[in-house]
């Protein structure tokens, strides 16, 4: 599934190639996200042709409410429900049901959690997790985990682990037995736990890494611990899981941190900050952050960014862009969010550009510098 194809000498940075029945991955990657098997206010046609992406993210707990799995397997799987012939991988669940804090239960046997939409009651099982991306028919599936929040004692945080593992264990078992709907491959992805407790993460990598499955996912960072202790769990992590495999950071984030991260050593990420942000009109070019709705944009009809990262050829102004946002034009949410899209798309390509040409640090540490800074 995985091929390594490059390292850099002065980090732990890669370029690697991911192979799916639906088409190759270059890492490293950044997976827009597909909620509800669409990613907001982006068509389908814009994702492969604009944006170029070559892999999207979908949400098990969201497709399970709605449309549910009967539609899928009558609709022949995700990728011809939503008309999408490039890879897709779906998480298990186990961040929204943590995110459901106020609505859920917590078992060896799994989740008991209530939906947020009409208040019913459903179970989440390590097998039924399996059983319902199976059915969804993603070419990537992630393992039933639990997402601790920030902060936990360590017992509590050694407990979760440890079921995370037990559950893990039921997942592959439940693989195994699942034969699968469609004409493609399907691959599990474990995931790594342990907070912020170094031994904790030391001992669930190599736990995870013990499975050899095809790939290995790094969860429970990004939710409020300090931005040095997510670096440090991250490259203590990376250190640890297998070299011939790709390594996915979940829900990482800022373009800062997709670049810090890169170069210890993960090779995918997803996070909802540049459509969610862009909806609000906060833009990410290469000179720093852009919040397009200020006056100061009024009247400037520079291009949003130096560099047109999309494949289109039309360059909208800011002030243009801004009167979208002004008087609240739908299109104005689009172009923002092609915009935030493109650009994480090209800093993936100028990331695997510099990490071939030996300079990826230094060319890192600048553009970290610009990016940082409010425009």
């Amino acid at each position: 599934m995985f091929k390594l194809l490059h390292n850099d000498s002065k980090s732990s940075a890669r370029i690697g190639e991911i192979i799916t029945d639906h088409g190759k991955i270059q890492t490293p990657v950044f997976m827009p996200v597909g909620t509800n098997a669409n990613v907001r206010t982006v068509h389908q046609r814009e994702l492969k042709k604009d944006i170029n992406s070559s892999i999207i993210l979908g949400n098990t707990y969201h497709l399970y409410l709605r449309p549910g799995v009967e539609i899928m397997k009558k609709a022949g799987g995700v990728h011809k429900f939503m008309q999408w012939d490039r890879p897709i991988l779906t998480d298990s669940g186990g961040f929204q049901v943590y995110s459901l804090s106020n609505n859920r239960k917590i078992s060896e046997e799994g989740v008991n959690f209530q939906s947020h939409i009409d208040g019913s009651y459903h179970l989440f099982t390590p097998e039924k997790a399996i059983h319902i991306q199976n059915q969804i028919g993603a070419d990537v599936i992630m393992a039933f985990d639990e997402c601790i929040p920030y902060p936990l004692e360590y017992q509590k945080t050694k407990a979760s682990t440890n079921m995370t593992h037990r559950w893990l264990d039921r997942c592959i078992e439940e693989n195994k037995k699942q034969k699968f709907k469609y004409s493609y491959r399907q691959f599990l992805f474990p995931i790594v736990q342990g907070g912020i407790y170094k031994d904790l993460r030391a001992s669930s990598a190599e736990y995870v890494a013990k499975k050899n499955l095809p790939g290995n996912a790094i969860g429970g960072l990004s939710v409020g611990e300090p931005i040095d202790e997510m670096y440090e769990m991250t490259e203590l992590t990376c250190s640890i899981l297998p070299k011939d495999k790709p390594r996915y950071l979940m829900g990482v984030g800022t373009p800062t941190n997709i670049l810090e991260c890169i170069a210890k050593g993960v090779d995918m990420f997803d996070c909802v900050i540049p459509t969610r942000n862009g909806r609000n009109g906060t833009l990410y070019t290469s000179d720093g952050i852009i919040n397009i709705k200020n006056k100061k944009w009024e009247d400037d009809f520079s291009p949003i960014d130096e560099f047109n990262y999309s494949f289109v050829d039309v360059d909208y102004s800011k002030a243009y862009l801004r009167h979208l946002f002004t008087v609240n034009e739908i299109l104005g949410k689009q172009i923002a969010t092609l915009h935030n899209l493109s650009f994480y798309m090209w800093l993936m390509r100028e990331s695997r550009k510099h990490i071939l040409e030996g300079n990826f640090n230094s060319w890192k540490n600048k553009m970290i510098k610009k990016m940082n800074q409010k425009i």
